[in-house]
């Protein structure tokens, strides 16, 4: 499994009583493991270009550009970053909290959405009017991240070592054709163990967590601006069009559909 350097995941500051949504910008290092830690407060985590993978609570979360991954306070969380990251991170006091403050989530990133991080990071705290001005924004922008549609980009992650060490295997390389069956070999354990351990421990066959896992890393390829056809054959998928067939039975709509949808 690859290995990752460790990057510091100390906030540049905290929210307060008086500004109760901070927003910061940081540039990470290409390919970094932020340990595991928590916070206070609540965090919205928003890569405007990369992505980035956070395991906390038993499960995994991709966030790729221009989604955001919701952390609620006090949730353990490790985090991994994918590639060279532009990264937003905004902290929020529980108390105005917008969403859960038990799981985490992955949310759409509207454009509204963007320019109030924008608006709130360049606030000029010396002008007469920065109070109000910080003071209405913050509130658009918790209505908006209430209303901010999520994303199915959640895995569950098994405790049984066997399965965890099939699960990790398959995040670092989703394209892996190998049959339930051939890893069963490699983990140590029968298909059949496998196969029961899957439904009963993440509610779900071998087959729709791969593909949950694809799906993930497919709209992290779509959303950079990749070609259809070299995220399809890096995921495993014969052709481009059983790619877009399975992303459409996840999304709705097929892959260019989605992206001019979702464009930034």
């Amino acid at each position: 499994m690859q290995t990752y350097p460790e990057c510091d995941p100390l906030p540049r500051r905290p929210p307060t009583a008086d500004e109760p949504v901070i927003v910061n910008l940081r540039h990470l290092p290409p390919d970094v493991r932020v340990p595991a830690h928590r916070h206070d407060w609540a965090q919205l985590a928003y890569p405007l270009r990369g992505a980035m993978r956070l395991s906390a609570a038993g499960m995994v979360w991709l966030a790729p550009a221009l989604r955001a991954v919701w952390i609620p306070p006090q949730i353990e969380h490790e985090v991994v970053v994918l590639g060279e990251v532009e990264l937003r991170t905004v902290y929020i006091a529980p108390d105005v909290a917008p969403l859960s403050l038990s799981s985490c989530a992955v949310i759409e990133v509207s454009d509204l959405m963007r320019a109030l991080f924008e608006a709130l990071s360049d606030t000029q705290p010396d002008s007469a009017d920065a109070p109000l001005r910080r003071q209405q924004l913050t509130a658009l922008l918790l209505t908006e991240i209430r209303r901010a549609p999520p994303l199915s980009l959640g895995l569950p992650m098994p405790q049984d070592r066997r399965l965890h060490a099939l699960c990790q295997a398959l995040i670092a390389q989703p394209a892996s054709p190998l049959t339930l069956t051939e890893w069963a070999a490699r983990v140590g354990a029968s298909e059949r163990t496998l196969a029961r351990g899957f439904q009963r421990e993440l509610r779900m066959s071998f087959a729709a967590w791969r593909q949950q896992l694809r799906l993930a890393h497919a709209l992290d390829g779509i959303s950079r601006g990749r070609p259809l056809g070299e995220v399809a054959s890096e995921l495993g998928y014969a052709s481009q069009p059983a790619f877009s067939a399975m992303f459409k039975r996840a999304f709705g709509v097929p892959p260019g559909q989605f992206l001019r949808q979702h464009r930034a």
